[in-house]
């Protein structure tokens, strides 16, 4: 009898403990317990990819985990936020996105996401200050003589872009349409290759905001800037392009960053996410590394980003509208 009962409560003691462990093992895992994705949909070099290297830094520091630079670039940045989209919703998965490929892009070129329904914005970044630059050998000083030049030269010029569907790309139309000239439009796979063919002098200008540390060097002449009321500090002296005469511009072109990811997230991630974010874009080192790379941050909540892409959206539907702007 006694030998039974011993041997029922080493069984029951073996029941109790795999239950435990199984117990454990069926906990979630904390989140992050793993390295997290950050796509660039754009080649290395440009704007996006230096936003993403200061954001993911810190993004690394502050969850203890390894936050990956992942580059699938391609179609106007829709490569990259279509596979953010279609990706597993765990928060594992982000995108570090530039306004052109959740606003504008996706009415230009065959997507597979909707950017409104598939994807949720985690934080704003900032806005950048967008010089309209030329090469010094074009022999123009201000903007009104490039538009003068460029109606005396109907389709000679050309404007070179990071890509179909980006914001340059329609600031270009923008202007075009604002000053009746006839620029024609020269699409890359990312601003740093758009840039260098603009300083080469084999595009004549380029609206990005990478080609504002060429003015610094003198390899690339502003002749006016948008994308906020004050010029940054390597653009200083150089007008806006209101100021430099031309009417009814609107500034929602200059390009914008966010971190977004799929719209699916769980809260408890999701909040995680926003929240992390969101102490590291107010931290001093943060502001003045995202100012160094042209990028003015910015405070605003997740809500007031999701407005603020709608309303690109929206500005960018009736430009493609009356302009009749396709892919080149």
């Amino acid at each position: 009898m006694i030998r039974r009962l011993q041997t029922l409560v080493a069984v029951f003691s073996v029941v109790i403990a795999a239950g435990n462990a199984t117990a454990v093992y069926a906990q979630p895992d904390v989140f992050p317990s793993r390295p997290i994705n950050l796509v660039v949909p754009y080649p290395p070099g440009g704007t996006n990819d230096n936003v993403a290297r200061i954001v993911s830094k810190r993004l690394s520091e502050k969850l203890h985990q390894p936050v990956v630079v992942d580059y699938k670039p391609g179609a106007g940045g829709t490569i990259g936020a279509g596979f953010v989209a279609s990706a597993p919703a765990d928060g594992y998965t982000l995108l570090n996105a530039s306004i052109g490929n959740l606003a504008i892009a996706p009415q230009l070129v065959p997507v597979r996401f909707d950017p409104f329904a598939d994807l949720t914005p985690i934080a704003y970044v900032g806005g950048a200050r967008t010089a309209i630059a030329v090469n010094p050998q074009l022999p123009v000083r201000t903007l009104q003589e490039l538009i003068d030049y460029a109606r005396a030269h109907p389709g000679k010029l050309s404007y070179g872009t990071s890509g179909n569907g980006t914001p340059g790309h329609l600031a270009g139309e923008y202007f075009k349409q604002l000053t009746g000239v006839d620029i024609r439009h020269v699409p890359y796979r990312g601003s740093a290759q758009a840039v260098a063919d603009v300083v080469a002098g084999h595009v004549d200008v380029v609206f990005d905001p990478l080609g504002n540390q060429f003015v610094r060097s003198g390899k690339l002449r502003a002749l006016a800037f948008f994308g906020g009321p004050t010029a940054p500090a390597d653009l200083a002296g150089v007008p806006s392009i209101a100021q430099a005469g031309v009417k009814n511009w609107e500034d929602g072109l200059a390009g914008s960053f966010f971190i977004v990811a799929s719209s699916h997230l769980p809260p408890a991630v999701l909040t995680r996410l926003q929240t992390t974010v969101a102490d590291i874009l107010r931290e001093p080192d943060t502001v003045k590394a995202l100012a160094d790379v042209q990028v003015v941050a910015q405070a605003l909540s997740p809500k007031q980003a999701a407005e603020q892409i709608r309303g690109v959206h929206d500005l960018a539907a009736r430009l493609i509208a009356s302009s009749k702007v396709r892919p080149d």
